[in-house]
């Protein structure tokens, strides 16, 4: 099976260890040394429509990837692994 970047946006990712969709797959990780795909990035939720910015990326490394099927990608993906972004300096502190 063939699949280009195009089709790859309009799968939607799922969890197998928890059954949760963790969301659609918005951009890859290409090593191009190798030209071998490394991750798959799904970009946070927004908080507040944007307004707020945006919950941390899930990056999914290809290893982790169980299966690409028609219309969904299963992924064997721990939360506690997720990389951490750096802390942004806010405007409200309660926010």
């Amino acid at each position: 099976m063939t699949c280009r970047l195009c089709e790859l946006r309009n799968k939607e990712v799922v969890n197998v260890n928890t059954g949760c969709l963790i969301g659609c797959v918005d951009d890859l990780e290409v090593d191009t040394r190798n030209a071998a795909v490394r991750a798959l990035i799904i970009y946070g939720r927004l908080k507040l429509f944007g307004i707020l910015g945006r919950k941390d990326d899930f990056i999914i490394p290809w290893e982790n990837i169980k299966l690409i099927g028609e219309d969904i990608i299963l992924v064997d993906f721990c939360s506690d692994n997720r990389p951490k972004s750096p802390k942004k300096r806010r405007f409200f502190k309660f926010f």
